[in-house]
Formats: C-alpha cells, structure tokens, sequence
C-alpha cells in the first residue's frame, strides 16, 4: 500500500487516462473510480483495470486508488478487488458497521465509510465505524428523491464540524467532502486545519462541466488552490 500524505487530495469519478494524468499532475494522492450503475460516472471493471494501472505508473506508485461502491454484494467486491486490488474501498450506501466489518473480511482491504450530514446529530452515525473503518468520510447528505448516495455538488454546514471529535470517530481520519469547488477549497482546507481530525478532501462534481464529465483545466485550479492552501498548515 502507498504511503498516506500529511493531507491527502482525492478526485473521484475519474473515467480517462487524460484527467487521471491532470489528477496526479496536480498532486492528487488518491484516484476514486465508480462501480454505481446509478451514477453518470460508473465506469467498467475493465476501463477502471486500465485506469488504475495507468495511475499507478503515472505515478511511480504514490497513489492510492480508492474504488468507491454503494451497497455492492459479495461477488461484485471480490471481482474489484481481484482486479484493481485497490488501496481502499469507499462504501457509500447504507452499509451498517457489521456489513463494513464483513467487507473487510471478505476482501483484506482497507475501508472507507462514507456518511451523509446536515446536522449535527448526524454525526452520531459515525460512532459505530469508528470501530470496523480504516477511514471516515462527511458528505452532504443527497437531497429528497436523488439516486446518488453523493456527487449531487452540494455542500453542509461547516459549522457542525465543530462536533466533530476523535472520540467520535475513535480518531479515524476523516475527509470532507460535498460541494468542494476551486472557489471554497481554501476556505476548506483552512477549516480542516482548524479541525485536526479532517485529514483530506474529496471532490467530484465541482471538477466537472456536467455530471460525470470532469474537465483538466478545472481539476488543475482547484489542486493548485488547494496545495497553495494546504502548504501553509501541512508538511
């Protein structure tokens, strides 16, 4: 497995070699790739292989390739693993904690749980992963009726993450994400600096010029954003 950045920087729903080479150009220390046929960046076993390798070759390996599933069945896990043996597994659905806990039985890797907020009290959902994850995740929960567990480009109130604690998370990292753009990232990074327990972002559809269509010169700007704020509080 790669070694974790001091703060890492994740752009998902990568489906070419073009953004994914804009990606580790800019300093992006994770890849996401979308095994959700729901969602308009879902992309095939095969092209995510291809992708994955590319990326790692790329990036002579200093690069964590994140596959993101929501709710995905036993078989479906395994094929992903045994094909792009990626660092980590985002769970985005409504996966419980034994089901987390199972996951990483099943395939030996490291575990991502994702929860959607809006209030504080939401936070309480993440108690029972900080147990059986590898790793946390806040998003703005989907609105009323999406089909997308994420990447609808909204954001929460950052206020609550003030709520946000190590005994919560039982001192998990935890990346924000929802609604990430080039113009709030450094107000993001700032705020995760003012919350220690944030250790990275992830950004989806503030990359892209329509649903599932990420654009380089938007993944640039907002790395360049980010690294120039990040450099100011991270090593």
């Amino acid at each position: 497995m790669t070694k974790q950045s001091a703060f890492d920087m994740k752009i998902c729903g990568l489906s070419n070699k073009v953004d994914v080479a804009a990606a580790i150009d800019g300093g992006a220390s994770m890849i996401g790739l979308v095994f959700f046929e729901k969602s308009p960046r879902h992309i095939s076993l095969d092209a995510a292989a291809e992708l994955a390798g590319f990326a790692r070759e790329t990036a002579n390996g200093n690069v964590q390739i994140v596959a993101l599933t929501v709710n995905a069945a036993d078989d479906a896990l395994s094929a992903i693993c045994a094909r792009l043996a990626p660092d980590i597994l985002q769970l985005h659905g409504s996966e419980s904690a034994d089901r987390v806990r199972q996951i990483k039985t099943l395939t030996g890797t490291s575990v991502m749980k994702a929860i959607g907020v809006s209030e504080v009290a939401d936070f309480d959902k993440l108690s029972p992963y900080g147990a059986v994850a590898d790793r946390l995740l806040v998003d703005a929960k989907p609105p009323k009726g999406s089909v997308l567990p994420g990447g609808n480009g909204l954001t929460f109130d950052w206020g609550i993450l003030d709520a946000l604690s190590d005994e919560l998370c039982n001192g998990l990292p935890v990346m924000l994400s929802g609604g990430l753009t080039a113009a709030n990232i450094a107000e993001a990074v700032h705020l995760s600096h003012a919350h220690p327990i944030i250790s990275g972002i992830d950004v989806s559809s503030g990359v892209e010029t329509s649903p599932g269509i990420k654009d380089k010169g938007l993944i640039e700007t907002f790395l360049q954003r980010a690294k120039a704020a990040a450099a100011s509080h991270y090593p």
